[in-house]
């Protein structure tokens, strides 16, 4: 480990469980049970699983750790949890102890008035880190330079790791990948209902929904060529395909301008959680 001392993950919710899930299987990551510790109250049941199978370090009150020595604070506390957490927080933390947030919205200026000029980390995952298929894009302060490859490695395990400079690219990052899944997943449900509504039973539509999401993720992940031409391939001038998408991409702008305004209705929301004092 680059940095000495344990990992004190704050927040055990699905997000949290997963890295920490990912860090315990993950032998390359040279974290063992030992090197993690666990704050939170009410940790979900994959963790609680994690905690007894592995015999990890578990807490629920900040103030048991002032006598650990916390190399790492990896912050998976929602937004609005930030401002109580700070208080009882900063005072046990040494000076030169990393902060990895993966709070929306929080940017890193919010991050050092609460945690001065230690080295920070703002990332921001996906839901997909917990199968091993996540994206997670970073940005760190000039503190923080020195702490991004073992923000890597901390983030590796869930998938991809990207780092941008410009830290106003979060919120566009929010609102594509972070949010994205439920885009995927709202696709899910439609397709099957319009399925059902002709006349498949729901068990199939559900299953021809689910896979054909899961495949065509896959063949796009497979594949070389660009969305734009995986589409084209697969559309017959005038047949089925063509006569669906004419109603997707209809009057109007159709679903790439309802995307669009999504992405923006949600990088509006990112930014206005930075911006609000009690981070609601």
């Amino acid at each position: 480990m680059s940095q000495s001392g344990k990992i004190a993950l704050i927040g055990a919710g699905h997000m949290g469980g997963a890295l920490a899930a990912g860090w315990l299987r993950n032998k390359r990551t040279g974290i063992k049970a030992e090197d993690i510790l666990i704050i939170d109250p009410s940790p979900s049941e994959a963790v609680e699983a994690l905690i007894e199978d592995h015999g990890l370090e578990h807490t629920d009150r900040l103030s048991l750790t002032a006598s650990t020595q916390i190399g790492t604070i990896v912050l998976a506390v929602k937004p609005q949890a930030l401002d109580a957490l700070a208080e009882s927080l900063a005072p046990l933390l040494a000076k030169d102890t990393a902060i990895l947030s993966i709070m929306a919205g929080i940017t890193i200026k919010r991050l050092e008035h609460v945690f001065g000029d230690r080295p920070v980390v703002r990332a921001m995952p996906n839901t997909p880190t917990a199968v091993g298929s996540g994206i997670s894009v970073c940005v760190s302060n000039p503190a923080g330079e020195h702490f991004e490859d073992q923000a890597t490695k901390l983030l590796k395990v869930g998938g991809d790791v990207e780092w941008v400079r410009d830290e106003r690219l979060l919120g566009a990052v929010t609102a594509v990948s972070g949010s994205g899944p439920a885009y995927i997943f709202l696709l899910a449900e439609a397709l099957a209902g319009a399925g059902f509504a002709e006349g498949l039973p729901r068990e199939l539509a559900d299953k021809l929904a689910r896979q054909t999401i899961v495949g065509a993720g896959a063949l796009l992940a497979a594949s070389d060529k660009s969305p734009q031409d995986l589409r084209r391939a697969v559309t017959s001038p005038n047949g089925t395909t063509q006569a669906a998408l004419d109603v997707l991409m209809g009057s109007g702008g159709g679903l790439p301008e309802l995307v669009r305004m999504a992405v923006n209705a949600a990088e509006r929301r990112s930014r206005a959680l930075g911006a609000e004092p009690e981070g609601r």
